[in-house]
This record gives C-alpha cells, sequence and structure tokens, in this order.
C-alpha cells in the first residue's frame, strides 16, 4: 500500500486562525515596544526602507506571477482578476507608505498583452528567477497558492525586525496572502 503525504494545499480554519493571531500578536508587541531614543532614529528609517523596498520588490514578482498565469490560462481571469488587484494594492500601499521613496509602483490594473502575446514585466522589477506557469490550470493555481504562502510565511516572519507601522502593514498583507493560498486551492473549481 503507498504511504500518502499530506497535501499543503489548503490549510484548515484552525492553523489560519492561528496564523492570524501568531501576525496579530507580533503587531502588538512591535506596535508596543517604542524606542524613546533619538539615535536610534536614522537606523530605524533606514531599516524600515530596506524592509519596506523588499516587500514591494517581493509583490511585484508575485504580481508577474498572476500577470504570466492570467497570460498563459486566460479562462482563470474571473477567478484570479480580484486576487491580483489585491496584490497590486498591497504593492501600491508599500510603495506608496514610504515618503522617501517617491511614487508608488504602477500595478493597478491588469497585464497588458505583449506582441508575444504574454504579460508585460513589471515596470521596475527583476526579469531573474521567473517560473514558468504550469500547463493545467489546476496546477497553475497550485503553484499561485504556493507563491502566496511561501511569501505570507516570509512576511509572518520578518514582523519580528519590522518597525511598528512596517510590521502592521506585512501583518495585513501576509494574513491576505494566506486567505489568498485558501482561496486558490479551496473554492468550487480548485485542483484536488
Amino acid at each position: 500500500m503507498p504511504l500518502t503525504t499530506p497535501s499543503r494545499r489548503s490549510p484548515s480554519r484552525r492553523s489560519l486562525l492561528a496564523g492570524a493571531a501568531g501576525a496579530t500578536g507580533a503587531v502588538l508587541i512591535t506596535g508596543c515596544a517604542g524606542g524613546g531614543g533619538a539615535p536610534d532614529a536614522d537606523s530605524g528609517i533606514a531599516l524600515d526602507r530596506r524592509m519596506r523596498e523588499g516587500a514591494v520588490r517581493d509583490s511585484e514578482r508575485l504580481l508577474e506571477r498572476y500577470d504570466a498565469t492570467l497570460a498563459a490560462h486566460p479562462a482563470l481571469a474571473e477567478r484570479l482578476g480580484p486576487l491580483r488587484a489585491a496584490v497590486a494594492a498591497h504593492t501600491t500601499a508599500l510603495a506608496s507608505a514610504d515618503p522617501a521613496a517617491g511614487k508608488p509602483s504602477p500595478h493597478p490594473g491588469p497585464p497588458s498583452p505583449s506582441a508575444s502575446g504574454g504579460a508585460a514585466p513589471a515596470a521596475g522589477a527583476p526579469a531573474a528567477r521567473k517560473e514558468p506557469v504550469p500547463e493545467q490550470p489546476a496546477e497553475a493555481l497550485n503553484a499561485l497558492a504556493e507563491a502566496e504562502r511561501d511569501l505570507s510565511e516570509a512576511r509572518t516572519i520578518a514582523l519580528g525586525g519590522a518597525p511598528g507601522e512596517l510590521a502592521r502593514m506585512l501583518a495585513s498583507v501576509a494574513a491576505c496572502g494566506a486567505v489568498h493560498a485558501y482561496l486558490l486551492t479551496s473554492t468550487p473549481g480548485a485542483a484536488s
């Protein structure tokens, strides 16, 4: 009899609630741990900026994954459209929350097709390490769910070192990513 391994496709409600509770606790601890001294203010701003820029890049890469999946599987547009829009909003919010960064990243609309039929690359996003989109729609949804899950977990881990306001934003975006992973694998029509 073959051994089966548990699937990572859809987290239980209990694990989603536990993750949200952990993220909230980390936000509260981080938000309450205020540094009263001005000497560390410059290093706090530099840390905030570096972490925020990394979070924007991560969101841009995820947005590129959505765009590539939509280009490869146009029939998934209705299902992926709202999730892609949320990722675009996260990218804009993370970029615009940093007053020193200038204007936010331009990702509010759907992907624009290129001459080859694929999605146009995101402005300023690195072109390296592009993941191929699986040929089967169900596998493509699972790949997106895995990308959402991985980024959500990474952001939850980053909460511990993030300054207060950024920690709150990362917690919110991480929770949303966990919900996206769940929706991509558990709604009707999802891969089994």
